[in-house]
């Protein structure tokens, strides 16, 4: 995730002019199948009804979402982003875009405040809350008068209808404005299978940017996404994130586009523009490690990878007898917390339930230990649980456990493991008020 530099710009050639949006141009490049995504100057509110000019807006829009691309790509989601070529642009693959702008709220505001008047602002969402809105243009949709631009879609995986109602008016009790078939939106007749898929990778992109910005004391209350499909079919998280696409509160304050919406200044929009960009500039995966700690080949490590799924590759396998080779091990500990300080120790010794408390008394580093012999032998575990002075080791019984307690660890400043844990919470989570 380094930062990014324009050798490319000067030797790619624009082609034609592929689309033109409110904030910005899409080229194609000459001899390459990618496209350039330009960013204008321009910021609009209201569908448009609101329209200025902030120079060098372009430049910060393009920096906040390659930062934000780059993240999320480093966390393997699937991106529609290069790289950055210019001050200014970006590339990408082509992505024949879904009409829907996919929107994702921890906190209630804007819109979602207007549609639930029993809403406090700033109402905390345990479960985020995942909304569709249908891209439409000029109060119209395939010749379909429309009482308001991009309503709110109501709709159930695999149902024959989509209801639409106006995103400003409440919502309770009352009747979709319009009823479509799907039919008349869905570009194939199976796209209905893909919603869930947008769902799951808009809430992932939203987890690591609530931590990251929590990271940077900003609070990530809402954002919008769009969704692709690129040349091979793939589905993508596309178009652009920059400070267009969200609210973040510093201190209680915006430092989003709702600060133009309520009638801030130019410069100070501008000057808000400029620090989430710098902002977001930091945004990156810290280098962490999980050392697995074993006494012998015969002690087997599958049941904490196989834990860990997707995030394995935090994993680094130490095999050291600390009672038979205390010195030797002690040397590799240090070693390895030495190239990497952010580490955190998983001891699972079959005959040794002491290794952990060791490992731990001689280390800066968090140790959990896991006494493989408790089922066999019960009262092996205190040898683990009263440990003397100083020896901080913490004792899990489960090695799935063990593994989740040290990604709790390792998430407070990771926001890749932070939406692994925590998505895995969403899922069990029920929002007890009434949305």
């Amino acid at each position: 995730m380094d930062a990014p530099t324009a050798g490319h710009s000067k030797a790619l050639s624009l082609g034609a002019l592929v689309t033109e949006g409110k904030t910005k141009k899409i080229f194609r490049i000459n001899g390459s199948d990618l496209v350039s995504v330009v960013a204008k100057d321009d910021i609009t509110a209201g569908d448009g009804a609101k329209h200025d000019v902030i120079p060098d807006k372009g430049r910060l829009a393009t920096a906040t979402t390659c930062n934000v691309f780059r993240l999320l790509k480093a966390c393997g989601l699937p991106v529609a982003f290069e790289e950055q070529n210019s001050a200014t642009s970006f590339i990408a693959p082509p992505c024949t875009m879904l009409p829907y702008e996919v929107v994702v709220r921890r906190e209630a505001h804007g819109s979602a405040l207007k549609r639930s008047p029993h809403f406090a602002k700033g109402q905390l969402f345990p479960k985020l809350l995942v909304e569709f809105y249908l891209k439409t243009k000029d109060k119209n949709w395939k010749n379909k008068p429309l009482v308001a631009d991009d309503p709110l879609m109501q709709y159930e995986d695999g149902g024959a209808q989509i209801r639409l109602f106006n995103p400003a008016k409440p919502i309770l009790g009352s009747e979709p404005f319009l009823v479509l078939q799907t039919a008349e939106v869905f570009g194939h007749p199976e796209e209905y299978k893909f919603f869930p898929e947008m769902r799951r990778i808009a809430r992932q992109a939203f987890l690591v940017l609530e931590r990251s910005w929590s990271l940077e004391a900003g609070t990530l209350v809402d954002f919008k996404v769009e969704f692709g499909f690129d040349a091979k079919g793939n589905l993508l998280l596309a178009d652009v994130i920059d400070n267009d696409s969200w609210r973040v509160l510093e201190n209680g304050a915006y430092i989003d586009k709702q600060v133009y919406r309520d009638g801030g200044g130019l410069d100070t929009v501008a000057a808000k523009y400029k620090q989430v960009a710098d902002t977001t500039g930091h945004f990156r995966l810290p280098r962490q490690r999980i050392i697995l700690w074993r006494g012998s080949e015969s002690d087997n490590p599958e049941p904490f990878t196989k834990a860990l799924g997707p995030l394995a590759d935090l994993v680094q396998v130490v095999t050291c007898s600390i009672h038979k080779e205390p010195v030797a091990g002690a040397a590799i500990l240090h070693e390895l917390v030495q190239e990497v300080p952010d580490s955190i120790v998983i001891a699972f010794i079959g005959r040794s339930n002491g290794a952990g408390p060791t490992i731990s008394a001689m280390s800066t580093i968090p140790v959990i230990t896991v006494p493989a012999s408790a089922k066999e032998f019960p009262e092996d575990v205190w040898s683990s649980l009263r440990a003397p002075s100083k020896v901080p080791v913490m004792t899990v019984l489960e090695p799935s456990n063990a593994v989740l307690a040290a990604l709790q660890v390792l998430s407070a400043r990771n926001p890749r493991i932070y939406a692994h844990v925590r998505s895995e919470i969403e899922d069990r989570t029920v929002n007890t008020i009434q949305v």
